[in-house]
C-alpha cells in the first residue's frame, strides 16, 4: 500500500511542526507546501516535496490525500477551512472555542458538497484536552471540571496580537494562577471566573511610530481572546523578543473532581501536558488525525468531524489486532 500523501497549507510554526512529524511517520509523505508568499522564498526541509502558491492548490487535487491547514484561527481558517474542504480531505487546529459550532457547520457543508472528510479543532486544546474532559465527565457524572493552560506560549493568541495594526511582532504567554490550581486540586470544587484562573502576558514589538496606547487597548479589549482576562502588555525591541522569547513551550492540565456512591467518596482525575515545543506537539497531533481522515475517506465517508467522532484506533499505524495485543 502506498503512503498517505500530505499537503501543508501555510508554512509558519505549526506548518514546520507538521513537516517534522511527517518525517517520523513512515506511512506518510509530504507532497507539497502551499503558501501565499512567493514560493521561491520559502525553503522547506523535505527533499522532493514542492512549494506551491496557495492559488495552485486545485492543480494537485489528485496528488494529495489530506491537506493539513496551518493557518491562524482569527482570520485564516474561517476562510480557507471551508474553501479547501470543498476539494480536499482536511485537518485543522481551529481554536476559537466560542466559534467552533459555527465553524464546524461551514466546514461540514463544504466537505459534504465535495465528498471529503474534514476533522476540525485538532491539537491539544481543543483536541486532546477536549477528549479528557469528555472521558472524565462521562465517568464522574457529578462533579466539576477545570482546565488550566500554561505557563506557555499560545500560538493562536500570539497570532491575534500580530494582526493588530501597528504590531511588528509579538508573543503571548498564558499563566495559570497558582492559588486557583491549589483550590481545585483540594477537591473543594470552587467556582472560579475566567479572570481568577489565568493571567495573559503579552510582549509586543511595535512598528516605528505606531500608537502604543491604541495597540494596548486593542489587545486588552479583544473579544474571545483577552477581554475576560487580566492582561499585561509590555513593549520590547525585536532583539529582546528574539533573545528572550524565541522558544515555544506550553502545557497545562485538565482536572475533574467528583463524588461517587451513597457515601460521597471523592475522586480527582488529572491529565497534564508539558511541552518543549507547542507547534511541534500540535503538528504531531494534526498528523495523527490526518491518518484518520484518510481512512474515513477511503470508506466513502464525508463531512466534518471533531476529535469526539474519531475512534482512537483510527489514529494509530498499528492494526486492530496489534492494538489489542500490545495496547489493551
Amino acid at each position: 500500500m502506498g503512503k498517505i500523501r500530505i499537503g501543508i497549507v501555510g508554512y509558519g510554526n505549526i506548518g514546520r511542526g507538521v513537516e517534522q512529524s511527517i518525517k517520523r511517520n513512515d506511512d506518510m509523505e509530504l507532497k507539497a507546501v502551499f503558501t501565499r508568499r512567493d514560493p521561491a522564498s520559502v525553503k522547506i526541509q523535505t527533499e522532493g516535496a514542492e512549494v506551491k502558491h496557495f492559488d495552485d492548490m486545485e492543480a494537485m487535487k489528485d496528488e494529495i490525500d489530506v491537506m493539513i491547514l496551518c493557518g491562524g484561527s482569527a482570520t485564516d481558517l474561517p476562510v480557507i477551512g471551508p474553501k479547501v474542504a470543498a476539494s480536499f480531505n482536511t485537518i485543522d487546529s481551529f481554536d476559537t472555542h466560542a466559534k467552533i459550532t459555527e465553524y464546524f457547520a461551514n466546514v461540514d457543508k463544504a466537505a459534504k458538497e465535495g465528498k471529503n472528510v474534514s476533522i476540525i479543532s485538532v491539537g491539544w486544546d481543543p483536541g486532546m484536552f477536549s477528549l479528557n474532559r469528555l472521558y472524565a465527565e462521562s465517568i464522574l457524572v457529578q462533579g466539576s471540571t477545570y482546565t488550566f493552560w500554561g505557563k506557555g506560549v499560545s500560538q493562536g493568541h500570539s497570532d491575534a496580537i500580530r494582526r493588530i495594526e501597528g504590531v511588528k511582532n509579538g508573543i503571548q504567554y498564558t499563566v495559570p494562577i497558582e492559588a486557583a490550581v491549589d483550590q481545585v486540586r483540594s477537591g473543594s470544587e470552587p467556582e472560579l471566573t475566567t479572570r481568577q484562573k489565568h493571567l495573559r502576558e503579552c510582549y509586543v514589538v511595535a512598528e516605528e511610530g505606531a500608537d502604543k496606547a491604541a495597540i494596548e487597548e486593542a489587545i486588552k479589549t479583544m473579544p474571545n481572546y483577552f477581554d475576560e482576562y487580566d492582561t499585561t502588555v509590555t513593549f520590547i525591541t525585536e532583539e529582546e523578543l528574539k533573545a528572550n522569547h524565541s522558544k515555544m513551550p506550553h502545557g497545562g492540565f485538565v482536572i475533574r473532581t467528583g463524588e461517587t456512591g451513597c457515601e460521597g467518596n471523592k475522586h480527582v482525575i488529572e491529565y497534564s501536558l508539558r511541552l518543549d515545543s507547542n507547534p511541534e506537539f500540535t503538528g504531531s497531533v494534526l498528523v495523527a488525525y490526518a491518518r484518520a481522515a484518510y481512512r474515513l475517506s477511503q470508506k466513502g465517508e464525508s463531512g466534518a468531524r471533531s476529535v469526539f467522532d474519531i475512534a482512537p484506533a483510527m489514529l494509530s499505524q498499528m492494526t486492530p489486532e496489534e492494538l489489542r495485543a500490545h495496547m489493551l
